[in-house]
């Protein structure tokens, strides 16, 4: 890439915002369409010609989940680390479980770490949702099953020959051939749980990444839910009546989660709708979902969620598959899971993934910081 072509794609993405049109209209370019004919025919072997503008991508790559399987594919399981320095901008920002980290050395040093604990890993695409172009910049939701044995030292402490199966989403903002920016969720917890360690211990032998100094500190400040002594604002409905996929989900976070609304639950989603969650929690209904929203509000009463950034893909025929990066504040004044209330602030941030058919969410997956959490309240 040209020093030219660097400042050209920078000054898109400061110019311009991921708008609905933006939004792929249906499944034509998607994982389903793209896993056909086993491994060595998706992954081995080129896949015919170029099927959207990639402007600055290699050539080998016919469209994003086509470019997003394939460098996942190099860099983990073939086992290319170095691909990262093609790959990843020399400035890239990794927001994961943790904290910022920054610059790809950085990202290089904790892939190396991170296959030297597990030797034979494998990554599995699951789903991707994704929206953009190469003007503004593909934006990829990239959910993936995580499989391997820990025959390697890790972060968490010497080895346990122990077999994990976790599942990670891992949002990437990439531009002409190279990640910029990612917002990243391992589901340490659950990894950290099928390693044998226990969490709350853990949780208090490992210094936080985060700076709880107060100078970089991201929980300063008082929840924003409620504008003083009002009211938490109604979210308006669309004004044509028909059903709007971005109305739909905004209202869904908001009625629920900031308006505590809870019996809403059921117009956003299916009876029996799957959720799976977090330190690899499984739901089979509104109502084992609705329990676990209600321990989560128990335990930070003044919590407040918002909406970091969404986008989308599909129609009303076809259904929805969406991603939503959001985030919490709240602070820890009530019994829970997490132990008796601690009284401190916490910044909670996550990923959710929705399938959405006939105006309702049949199925949801979502990754949030749960371990960092821990740390927060007890480090």
């Amino acid at each position: 890439m040209t020093k030219q072509s660097t400042e050209k794609s920078l000054a898109t993405l400061t110019n311009n915002a991921l708008t609905r049109q933006h939004m792929p209209k249906d499944y034509s370019i998607s994982l389903a369409n793209y896993v056909r004919g086993g491994t060595d025919a998706f992954l081995l072997h080129p896949r015919g010609e170029r099927r959207q503008s990639m402007t600055g991508f290699e050539e080998e790559y016919t469209d994003i989940i086509d470019y997003i399987v394939r460098i996942t594919h190099k860099i983990w399981e073939e086992g290319n680390i170095g691909l990262i320095y093609d790959y990843y901008r020399h400035n890239s920002r990794v927001y994961d479980d943790f904290a910022l980290q920054y610059g790809r050395d950085k990202i290089v040093a904790d892939t190396i770490t991170t296959i030297s604990a597990f030797p034979d890993i494998r990554l599995y695409a699951d789903e991707i949702v994704w929206a953009g172009d190469d003007q503004v910049g593909f934006y990829t939701s990239h959910r993936t099953v995580i499989m391997g044995h820990n025959t390697g030292f890790s972060r968490y402490g010497a080895p346990t020959g122990k077999k994990v199966h976790v599942w990670c989403i891992a949002n990437c903002l990439s531009v002409e051939n190279e990640i910029y920016e990612e917002w990243v969720l391992y589901n340490n917890s659950a990894l950290m749980t099928q390693l044998g360690f226990d969490l709350f211990r853990k949780a208090r032998e490992m210094k936080p990444m985060i700076d709880l100094s107060g100078l970089k500190d991201p929980r300063f400040g008082e929840p924003t839910r409620l504008p003083g002594q009002g009211k938490p604002a109604v979210l308006p409905s669309p004004a044509s009546g028909e059903f709007d996929i971005e109305v739909f989900v905004r209202r869904a976070f908001h009625d629920v989660w900031n308006r505590r609304l809870l019996g809403t639950m059921n117009d956003y989603y299916v009876p029996d709708v799957r959720y799976h969650g977090a330190t690899n929690r499984e739901l089979y209904s509104v109502g084992m979902l609705r329990s676990f929203i209600l321990s989560i509000m128990a335990m930070f009463p003044d919590l407040s969620m918002q909406i970091d950034h969404i986008y989308w893909m599909g129609n009303d025929q076809d259904g929805y598959l969406t991603s939503v990066r959001w985030s919490i504040t709240g602070t820890h004044r009530g019994p829970g899971i997490y132990g008796e209330p601690t009284g401190k602030p916490i910044h909670m941030w996550g990923i959710s993934q929705h399938h959405i058919r006939q105006g309702k969410i049949i199925e949801e997956w979502t990754l949030f910081n749960e371990f960092a959490v821990l740390q927060q309240l007890f480090a």
